[in-house]
């Protein structure tokens, strides 16, 4: 049995870590489409990946960090929020990952393009937990060398690049590693709760405690503890796994 769950457990409470201290940003940011629109990026690269015969989840992955690196850029030159962006992008990557599915022929409903929509608590390996540790160590290491840029750029940007502080490179990095967090998520609870672990942690946190740094230490901690109990919720009591995340996420909130 603990062959089974630990690969789950681990990878759940990294990815509620990591989920929990960029969520702080994400909704600083306000950026409540992230989850949708990186969800169905990543459904439209698993989909092309069927399609031209390469591994669906490797293309996922790659179309679903391609899209969060183009946020930013696509933000500054057309001068539209990155919410707005995000709208944008929600359909086109739809159309395409449907576009990609008709065009493959005797796709199963098992398809691992269509089980990236649901998550799959048994499908999580410990390739997948090594991916969300670097994730874990690259998303804490940023946090701490570049926590006051981090906060200025939060807080007030403009006051923050009068100042000097790089505040476009800082969101832009922000945004790719929330990609990131959201892609390297999927295979555990998939794309249709992923926004669960950015915005349910975070929102609880800033329930709590209004000052901000105080709001990143508290939700990374309240991200391991709704992943853990919902990975242990759903191997007692035979739920989907996403689907005991988001309830514990929720009965904490």
């Amino acid at each position: 049995m603990w062959s089974l769950i630990l690969p789950s457990l681990v990878a759940g409470c990294l990815a509620g870590f990591s989920g929990g201290l960029l969520g702080v940003a994400a909704l600083r940011l306000r950026l409540s489409a992230l989850g949708y629109a990186m969800a169905h990026a990543a459904f439209a690269g698993a989909a092309l990946g069927l399609w031209l015969g390469l591994p669906p989840l490797l293309t996922a992955f790659i179309l679903a960090l391609a899209v969060a690196a183009l946020l930013g850029p696509i933000s500054e030159k057309t001068g539209l929020p990155v919410d707005s962006i995000l709208a944008i992008l929600f359909p086109l990557t739809m159309a395409l990952g449907f576009l990609f599915i008709a065009l493959t022929p005797g796709l199963p409903l098992t398809s691992p393009a269509l089980t990236l929509f649901w998550g799959s608590l048994l499908g999580v390996g410990w390739t997948d937990v090594f991916v969300l540790s670097g994730l874990a160590l690259v998303t804490t290491g940023f946090m701490v060398f570049f926590r006051r840029e981090v906060w200025a750029s939060l807080v007030e940007r403009r006051l923050a690049e009068e100042a000097g502080i790089p505040a476009r490179w800082i969101l832009w990095a922000l945004l790719f590693l929330l990609g990131a967090s959201v892609a390297g998520s999927m295979r555990l609870v998939g794309g249709l709760l992923v926004y669960v672990m950015l915005f349910l942690p975070a929102s609880s946190a800033a329930q709590l405690v209004l000052d901000l740094n105080r709001q990143f230490l508290l939700a990374p901690v309240f991200g391991v503890i709704t992943t853990a109990g919902g990975v242990g919720l759903s191997f007692w009591a035979d739920l989907p796994v996403a689907t005991a995340i988001a309830l514990t996420s929720c009965g904490l909130f």
